[in-house]
């Protein structure tokens, strides 16, 4: 019989060979080959506040360090032994091999300190080391929290969301690093923050986040740098929790493997693709032309989630579709379905249209998004397309107009027509381009009146802006665009911008306009082409007048010349000559948002979160919105890092 001496012998030998080839690879990488140490990591960690917390099992892949030097280079990274097999050390270490391979094991608990979601070793690195070799997946440990005062970043956000949502659940394993993932994710399972969690409860969600990880993990998740826990709550968004609950490991990892690129772009998501304007069909290849053969015919189905008597949203929309059918007659057959006013009702009327044959869908509101994507991945061979913008999605291409073109034509006219240099600005929804468009109406307005004033109301806020405007003394108003380049829609319902006539009639000047049918005829142009992107890239369309989809209806109301100076401004933005951000435009604080010598990207046009000087008002955080407006805002809002849990289910 083999001696237990022996057998640990041989398992230091493994064990130290290890160690040596992690330390080597991590040296090449030019990374610390050696465990962190948290002396090093929080200098003033014996200043700081501390919280003893009871004897609980940690996971072991989170203890990534030491809290003093001491004896860190005995140990590669993951805590792999390194010194020869004859030292003390290995001697030492050789006892506790043979311990845990025996009937008592190892049962005293480490002693460390818990710092940002991390653990690092205070007595019991030798156990840790012998533990994680033998693949332990928890280790029972006597933990210090240390809580750090006057960080403010994101990430720190997010750690205190986390101690919440440990002491509740008692469960260490899911760090996320965004505020208000603690909260989606609580929401996604049906309880609510702070409430506390029974034990089966707990064992519940560590087994299922186990084997969710595992299925990760296998997938190539951790080796390509992203995080399990971000790829969890994108799986919860199509799966429910009792279903990946119930998912055998085979299935798990089959349902994964259908989101990766989704999984992929939720990771990255600077890397998702702004087509700010058609496809060049001159410009494919052969071998994509063969690789991703073109339809010759399209069905096609539109998604609204009301109709058009009702919303003038889904007029525009509706008759963009008529547009294509007309357009593309030959090539393609449009089918309308109305009324997906609900997540469940989007899904089943999303279902519905691919059963009816659709190949390509558009849904036209950004709350149907979620609805979509699960389509999508149940779904694969047909093409998914929502009305919205910056989606991390591959699955989902998304789409939308760039609005704050027409907005600055129409600042132009309402600065002219400013002649006691205020002029008013209604704002819809904290989101996505929004502040882009403020901006960009502001500039013009400067343009034709450098002494003007924008003072900005929110429609999500104030139930009557045009009357908190009026008082103020405002006479110059941009409003809500009309929704179709329908001059009759100046006339009526306060659309666009309009002046208050010294009668207190409003008197309509102009306002941007989506041309949809000819975005709708781009993109179905680009797939029966071959030219759209792969199905695996995240793609956002963002088009605008150089592409012929948003364009400025004019009302006789405005004067001949400032019509011909906005008019010669919208043809300079037809072909490109002209871009309303390559000036010089400092924000509220002072500081510069564009410094009119280098273009602002796409990216950083939309995901723009600070207004022009000349803007009196300000971004409305999500607290502060009518509670009928919370839902888009959580999808699509600028500050939408910053919802506060507690809230993120508020009706």
């Amino acid at each position: 019989m083999i001696s237990s001496n022996t057998i640990a012998l041989d398992e230091y030998v493994k064990a130290q060979r290890m160690g040596q080839k992690e330390k080597k690879e991590l040296e090449a990488l030019g990374m610390d080959p050696f465990p962190a140490v948290l002396d090093e990591v929080f200098p003033d960690v014996a200043s700081a506040s501390v919280q003893e917390l009871p004897v609980s099992d940690v996971p072991a892949d989170r203890i990534v360090g030491t809290k003093a030097a001491g004896r860190t280079n005995a140990f590669s990274a993951s805590f792999l032994p390194l010194p020869d097999p004859g030292s003390e050390f290995a001697i030492k270490w050789k006892a506790l091999c043979t311990a845990h391979l025996s009937d008592v094991g190892i049962r005293d608990p480490i002693e460390c300190v818990e710092y940002l979601g991390n653990f690092y070793v205070v007595e019991g690195n030798k156990r840790v080391s012998v533990l994680r070799y033998f693949g332990a997946v928890r280790i029972p440990a006597r933990v210090t929290r240390v809580l750090p005062s006057g960080l403010s970043d994101p990430q720190y956000a997010a750690y205190q969301e986390f101690v919440e949502f440990q002491k509740a659940t008692g469960i260490w394993d899911i760090q996320f690093k965004k505020p208000g993932d603690y909260s989606r994710l609580l929401s996604a399972i049906g309880k609510k923050p702070g409430e506390m969690w029974t034990v089966s409860e707990k064992r519940m969600l560590i087994s299922t986040y186990y084997f969710f990880k595992q299925a990760f993990n296998s997938l190539g998740g951790m080796k390509q740098g992203r995080e399990p826990e971000e790829a969890l709550l994108l799986f919860l968004k199509v799966y429910s929790y009792e279903a990946l609950a119930d998912m055998s490991r085979a299935e798990l990892r089959k349902a994964l493997s259908g989101l990766w690129g989704d999984v992929k772009a939720v990771s990255e998501p600077e890397t998702i693709k702004v087509e700010t304007t058609p496809a060049d069909d001159d410009k494919v290849s052969v071998i994509q032309k063969l690789i991703f053969p073109a339809p010759k015919h399209l069905s096609v189905a539109f998604v609204y989630e009301k109709d058009p008597d009702s919303s003038p949203w889904t007029k525009g929309h509706a008759e963009g579709a008529e547009y294509l059918a007309e357009a593309l007659s030959d090539s393609v057959t449009v089918n309308h379905y109305f009324h997906a006013d609900s997540g469940e009702t989007a899904e089943e009327i999303i279902t519905k249209a691919v059963s009816d044959g659709a190949e390509l869908v558009f849904t036209t509101t950004p709350p149907m998004l979620d609805a979509t994507l699960r389509a999508a991945v149940t779904y694969p061979r047909a093409r998914f397309f929502n009305c919205s913008a910056c989606q991390p999605l591959s699955s989902v291409k998304s789409y939308y107009c760039r609005t704050y073109e027409g907005k600055f034509i129409t600042g132009v006219i309402a600065g002219a027509l400013a002649e006691n240099d205020l002029v008013g600005y209604v704002g819809s929804y904290p989101i996505l381009g929004v502040p882009a468009s403020i901006n960009a109406f502001a500039l013009g307005v400067r343009m034709t009146n450098p002494r003007a004033r924008i003072l900005l109301e929110w429609t999500c806020m104030n139930a009557d802006c045009i009357r908190t405007l009026r008082e103020k003394g405002v006479r110059v108003i941009s409003n809500r665009d009309i929704p179709v380049p329908d001059a009759n829609y100046l006339k009526h319902g306060q659309y666009g911008t309009f002046l208050i006539g010294s009668d207190g009639e409003l008197e309509p000047l102009a306002s941007p306009c989506w041309l949809w049918g000819k975005l709708y005829e781009n993109i179905v142009h680009s797939v029966l082409s071959g030219s759209a992107e792969k199905k695996d890239q995240a793609v956002n369309y963002w088009w605008g007048m150089d592409s012929g989809v948003i364009d400025v209806t004019f009302s006789e109301q405005v004067p001949s010349g400032v019509r011909t100076l906005a008019e010669t401004l919208m043809d300079m933005l037809k072909k490109g000559q002209l871009d309303p951000f390559g000036q010089r435009l400092a924000a509220q604080d002072g500081s510069l948002i564009s410094d009119g010598e280098t273009p602002l990207s796409s990216m950083e046009i939309l995901k723009m979160d600070r207004l022009a000087e000349c803007v009196e008002g300000f971004i409305p955080e999500y607290d502060e919105i009518f509670p009928m407006s919370r839902a888009l805002v959580r999808e699509l809002g600028v500050h939408r890092d910053r919802i506060p849990p507690e809230t993120e289910d508020a009706p």
